[in-house]
């Protein structure tokens, strides 16, 4: 029995971690996320030029995300892409937002929060103020 119970823990674990790759980043996150970066506005350059598009995405973590997931491709300028912007932020968020990593089911905070500040964002009390504007924009949709 033990060893039945631990097997369906460790599936459980597989099917998370699958599930979050497979199904990414929840649509409305990613919109509310957007909205928050950039008002929607594809071509938004900000941070002084450090970052750009719909989310925008720094060079540093493009990088992260290309490294972790090199099927994507592209150069750094396609960030201005929504869909390619989506890819990006969908492999960073495999790679830092993970059942491996945190030992659970990422929660939106987490998404949100490592999104603004990095891999150890949702532990960075500078990303609070971020996250309560993104469920704000979630709540308000």
């Amino acid at each position: 029995m033990k060893n039945a119970l631990s097997s369906l823990a460790l599936l459980g674990a597989s099917i998370a971690i699958t599930s979050f790759a497979q199904g990414d980043v929840p649509r409305r996150l990613l919109n509310a996320i957007r909205i928050v970066e950039s008002g929607g506005n594809d071509n938004a350059v900000g941070d002084g030029g450090n970052a750009i598009g719909p989310f925008q995405i720094w060079k540093n973590y493009w990088k992260d995300a290309i490294e972790h997931d090199p099927s994507i491709g592209g150069k750094y300028e396609d960030c201005f892409d929504r869909k390619y912007a989506e890819k990006i932020v969908n492999a960073y968020m495999d790679r830092y937002a993970n059942v491996r990593r945190l030992g659970h089911e990422p929660t939106d905070e987490e998404i949100a929060r490592i999104h603004n500040g990095g891999p150890n964002g949702h532990k960075k009390k500078a990303t609070i103020r971020y996250w309560e504007k993104v469920q704000e924009t979630i709540d308000n949709k």
